[in-house]
């Protein structure tokens, strides 16, 4: 096996088996915090000598969740939830619950109900975050959570660690935007399937150990000779696509994605934390700096116009968006996207995935259809 086969296989079986990674860890007698998505500050938890645990739900059939939610709410929310309930992140020492939608709102009160023995951290951040009131709000709630995090690790937090923290972190985002862009170069060494495990072991490890091992697959692609796109290149975007079976079905289509504006993907990891002094600060800017997604505040939909520009940039023959179940911030930023795609001549499908889906043939009928039409 060569080494970037044998890289790349060892990060995804960290990503299709969390648990294991997670009794690792207790085992090796450090804390771990669950991380339930978007973008809370896990430097903290990081700098703090304990592992961030991230927490993007599963495939998987939720029963115990319907207690606490309707069954037409998000399915991130519900199979973490439910997992939750049913012992799955049993070791964790506390969850982090951003409060970004108003699905999440709800969240913390129905875990603190249903998941005794898991503390819950709430993350809140301000809705107009770009300017200077919304920075300090922001900045001074991850002052809160820090002393938070302080009294479970039962260490003080200090600032060298938490700006070594940020550049560990932003050394992290930058080798997986050049993985991105590699997999994109190899569609035949690096399956629709790789790239998504690859990317999504990172939340279940020390960031500086997905780094080594994310490095060394960049190496060696980098050393390898470009291949060609055998078949049309497209941008994907929403919350999260990381479905073997939609991945499959993109795969048997000849379909490779030249780029991403996904949550889950790239939009948590292009925007960098200044390395300077300050480093609250500076994950505060960073929040700011994000953009390209519906789950934070973006009155003017920058995102749509981002979302052109990558795809003109990948030279993208399409857009798939990947649209999360009963995500209403997503729903509301389609039509306006579709508005700028069709302006710039971008072809667009709409596809809606849910966590507990067990039959994928309108979408795979939808995908067919989409290459045909490219």
């Amino acid at each position: 096996m060569s080494d970037v086969r044998k890289n790349i296989e060892a990060l995804k079986a960290i990503a299709a088996d969390p648990r294991k990674q997670l009794d690792r860890v207790l085992a090796e007698g450090k804390k771990a915090i669950g991380v339930i998505p978007y973008f809370a500050p896990e430097e903290l938890v990081y700098a703090a000598g304990m592992v961030p645990f991230g927490m993007w739900g599963a495939e998987t059939q939720v029963s115990e969740s319907k207690r606490y939610f309707p069954a037409f709410y998000c399915s991130i929310v519900h199979t973490a939830l439910d997992l939750a309930i049913k012992g799955e992140f049993d070791g964790l020492s506390a969850v982090m619950i951003p409060l970004t939608c108003d699905t999440l709102k709800g969240m913390g009160a129905n875990w603190r109900y249903g998941v005794k023995n898991i503390p819950v951290i709430d993350v809140a951040y301000a809705q107009n975050r770009t300017i200077p009131a919304g920075e300090e709000f922001t900045e001074s709630q991850f002052k809160k959570i820090r002393g938070q995090v302080e009294e479970i690790a039962g260490v003080k937090i200090s600032d060298k660690a938490l700006a070594e923290a940020n550049k560990i972190y932003n050394a992290n985002r930058k080798e997986c935007l050049r993985f991105t862009e590699l997999a994109a170069s190899h569609p035949q060494t690096v399956s629709l399937t790789d790239r998504a495990m690859v990317l999504k072991a990172r939340y279940f490890m020390e960031r500086d150990a997905h780094t080594a091992l994310l490095k060394a697959v960049n190496d060696a692609l980098a050393a390898l000779p470009e291949e060609p796109v055998k078949g049309k290149k497209i941008v994907t975007t929403g919350i999260i696509a990381d479905s073997p079976e939609l991945l499959g079905i993109l795969q048997d289509n000849g379909f490779v994605i030249a780029a991403d504006q996904i949550v889950h993907e790239s939009v948590d990891f292009r925007a960098l934390a200044d390395e300077g002094p300050g480093a609250i600060h500076a994950m505060a800017e960073r929040l700011n700096a994000v953009k390209g997604t519906s789950v934070l505040f973006d009155p003017a939909k920058s995102r749509n116009t981002e979302l052109a520009e990558i795809a003109k940039a990948a030279g993208a023959d399409g857009v798939l968006w990947v649209l999360t179940k009963f995500c209403d911030p997503e729903e509301f930023d389609y039509v306006p996207a579709k508005k700028v795609l069709d302006e710039a001549g971008i072809p667009l499908l709409l596809i809606e995935v849910d966590q507990q889906m067990v039959n994928y043939g309108q979408i795979r009928t939808a995908i067919e259809t989409f290459r045909e039409m490219l």
